[in-house]
């Protein structure tokens, strides 16, 4: 499939399984009267191929280390991601970062590195389902940069268009999305 139907037949599943309108209070504490709720589509077998697929092409010629982002909605993509990638012979390995470290184990805020492995002087991506603001994508942002890693990149599946741009400039960030909202609003 090329690219451009990749990407509308994603766009299609997105609109069938992860949008909706109504009233709704987004993560950032915002009210909004339309909402993205990627999980239905990034775990349905084609919408998660079709993301890795769209996602590993938007970043393949980034020389990306790791991929990953805050739980939940960076863990199902990361994971599609990384397992493609090695498909292509372009290993991105995926972590995550826990909302709040767990109380018990090894306590850790980044997970998915085994013992030897370090984030540190890596070059990464922080990947987010869907961004409004991108506060939740700056808390990732900085535990990695507590691990040593080396932020590059910040992508999103779809941008709502409120403030993620400006958020990302002041930070100094690169930032970009793969689809954004005004694409699902225009019926």
């Amino acid at each position: 499939m090329s690219k451009s139907a990749s990407r509308a037949r994603l766009v299609e599943i997105i609109r069938k399984r992860s949008f909706g309108r109504g009233e709704i209070t987004l993560a950032s504490g915002r009210k909004s009267n339309f909402y993205f709720n990627l999980k239905p589509t990034m775990l349905d077998p084609e919408g998660a191929a079709l993301l890795a697929e769209l996602t590993f092409e938007a970043l393949k010629d980034d020389g990306l280390d790791y991929i990953g982002g805050l739980e939940m909605g960076a863990v199902p993509l990361a994971g599609a991601v990384a397992q493609l990638s090695w498909l292509k012979g372009h290993p991105i390995a995926a972590f995550f970062v826990r909302k709040k470290p767990k109380e018990h184990g090894a306590r850790l805020a980044v997970e998915g590195l085994a013992r030897n492995e370090t984030l540190h002087g890596k070059r990464v991506v922080i990947v987010e389902d869907v961004t409004t603001t991108g506060e939740s994508a700056l808390k990732a942002v900085d535990a990695v940069r507590d691990a040593g890693g080396e932020v590059v990149l910040v992508l999103t599946m779809v941008d709502r268009e409120e403030g993620a741009v400006e958020t990302f400039a002041q930070a100094g960030l690169a930032f970009r999305w793969l689809f954004r909202a005004s694409e699902y609003l225009k019926d």
